[in-house]
C-alpha cells in the first residue's frame, strides 16, 4: 500500500476525502440547525408577542458566538486535535435544541438556542475546516468546497424538512427532533474527523506534490499572523459583507411574506439560497484554484453587492427566486475560498487558529446585521435601508480583496 493511499473494498481511495466527508457531515448538521432557524420565526413572534429586531437577536447571538468561538476552537483543535472538540461541539448542540424545545419565553431561549447551539457549532466549524487543509495542497480548495458544500446542502435540505416536523409536531417537537438528529449525525462524523496524516503514515494527497507530512507543517504561528497586515486586510474584507450576508437567511420569510406570498414560499426561498451556495462550493473552489484565490474571493463578494441590488428591486416570486439562487452561489464561493487562502498565505502550522481568529470578523458582523435590518423594518415599515446598506458593505469587501490581491503580487 502507497502511503497516499488507504485500502476500501475496490479501488484505493486517499484517506483525505473521508476526512472531507465528515467534515461536510458536521457542517451539514450545524448549519442545518442554523439556517433552519427561519422557520421559527412567525412561530416565535406568535407565541411570545416579540418585534422582528428581538426574534432576530436569537439567531445573531448564536451566529456571533459560532464566529467568534472559531478562535479558541481552533487552537483547542491545533492542540488537543479536532476530533475530542467536534465530540464536545455535537454533545452542547443537541443539549441547546433539547432545552429550546421547553423554553417558556424568549429569553430562555437566548440561553438555549443563542448559546446552545452557538458554542455547539463553534466547536465543530474551524475544527473541522482546518482539518481538512493539511491533506491536500493542489487541491486544496476543491476539497475545501465539498467540505462546506455541507452548509450548501444542509441550506437547501433542512428548510423544508424542519418545515415539516414543525407542521407535524408543533415547534417545541421539531426541535426534539433535530436534537436526536444532530446527536446521531454531528457525534458519528466527529469520530472520524482528523487533521493529522502523519498519525495514518500517510503524506499529503499525491496530485499535490507531497512533502513527507511527519515533518512539521510550515507557515505562521498565529502570533505572527495577527501582527500582519494581510491578516487585517483579510479580516476587514471579510467583515464588511458579513454585516449583510446573513439578513436574508433571517428575514426572507417575513419579507416574501410581507409581498403577499405564503410562508411556504419564503421557505422555498431560503432552501434556493442553499442550492445556490451548494453549486458555489462546489464549482468555486476548483475554479479558484486556477483563477487565483484572491481574484476570486473579490468576485463572490461583488456578485454578493449585485444580489442585494436584485433583492430590492424584487417583488415577484420568481425574481427573488433567481436572486435567491444567485446570493447563494456568491455566499457559498468565498465560504468555499476564504480556508484555502488562508492555508495560502499563512501555512498549515497554526491554520485553524487563524481561520478561528479571522471567523470572528464574520460573527461581529452577522452580530449587528439581522437585528438592525428588524429594527430599520419595526420603523420604518421596510428592508430598503438594511439592503441596500448590505450591497454597499459587499462592494466594499470586494475591493478590499482586489488590493490585496494587487499587493500579493
Amino acid at each position: 500500500m502507497r502511503l497516499a493511499e488507504r485500502s476500501f473494498s475496490g479501488p484505493r481511495i486517499y484517506y483525505g476525502w473521508a476526512i472531507v466527508a465528515a467534515a461536510f457531515t458536521l457542517m451539514f448538521t450545524g448549519f442545518g440547525v442554523v439556517y433552519s432557524f427561519a422557520m421559527f420565526f412567525k412561530a416565535f413572534q406568535t407565541e411570545f408577542g416579540a418585534p422582528r429586531a428581538d426574534v432576530s437577536l436569537v439567531f445573531s447571538i448564536c451566529a456571533f458566538l459560532y464566529f467568534t468561538l472559531g478562535a479558541p476552537a481552533g487552537m483547542l483543535a491545533d492542540r488537543f486535535g479536532p476530533r475530542r472538540v467536534s465530540l464536545a461541539g455535537a454533545a452542547v448542540l443537541a443539549i441547546g435544541l433539547a432545552g429550546s424545545s421547553f423554553a417558556p419565553s424568549l429569553a430562555v431561549l437566548y440561553v438555549t438556542y443563542s448559546i446552545g447551539i452557538g458554542v455547539g457549532v463553534g466547536l465543530t466549524y474551524v475544527p473541522s475546516v482546518g482539518a481538512v487543509q493539511p491533506w491536500f495542497v493542489h487541491n486544496r480548495a476543491f476539497a475545501t468546497g465539498i467540505a462546506v458544500a455541507g452548509i450548501g446542502a444542509s441550506n437547501f435540505i433542512m428548510p423544508p424538512l424542519v418545515a415539516w416536523w414543525i407542521e407535524l409536531y408543533g415547534w417545541r417537537g421539531a426541535y426534539l427532533a433535530l436534537a436526536l438528529f444532530s446527536l446521531i449525525l454531528a457525534g458519528s462524523a466527529a469520530c472520524i474527523i482528523d487533521n493529522d496524516p502523519a498519525a495514518r503514515g500517510m503524506r499529503t494527497a499525491p496530485a499535490g506534490g507531497p512533502k513527507p507530512a511527519a515533518e512539521p507543517l510550515p507557515g505562521s504561528s498565529l502570533g505572527e499572523a495577527l501582527h500582519s497586515r494581510v491578516f487585517w486586510m483579510l479580516y476587514a474584507a471579510l467583515f464588511l459583507p458579513t454585516i449583510g450576508v446573513f439578513v436574508p437567511m433571517v428575514h426572507l420569510v417575513p419579507y416574501a411574506m410581507d409581498h403577499g406570498h405564503p410562508e411556504s414560499a419564503g421557505v422555498m426561498l431560503v432552501s434556493l439560497i442553499g442550492l445556490g451556495s451548494l453549486i458555489g462550493r462546489f464549482g468555486i473552489g476548483g475554479i479558484a484554484d486556477r483563477m487565483g484565490r484572491l481574484d476570486s474571493l473579490a468576485l463572490m463578494y461583488a456578485g454578493l453587492g449585485m444580489s442585494f441590488l436584485c433583492w430590492w428591486q424584487s417583488q415577484s416570486l420568481w425574481a427573488l427566486g433567481v436572486m435567491a439562487v444567485g446570493m447563494g452561489v456568491f455566499y457559498g464561493g468565498f465560504v468555499a475560498t476564504m480556508p484555502a487562502v488562508v492555508m495560502d498565505i499563512f501555512g498549515g502550522r497554526a491554520v485553524s487558529a487563524i481561520i478561528g481568529w479571522l471567523y470572528t470578523a464574520p460573527g461581529v458582523g452577522t452580530l449587528i446585521g439581522p437585528p438592525l435590518a428588524g429594527y430599520a423594518f419595526d420603523r420604518l415599515g421596510s428592508y430598503d435601508v438594511p439592503i441596500l446598506g448590505a450591497a454597499g458593505l459587499s462592494f466594499t469587501g470586494a475591493i478590499a480583496m482586489v488590493l490585496l490581491a494587487r499587493s500579493r503580487q
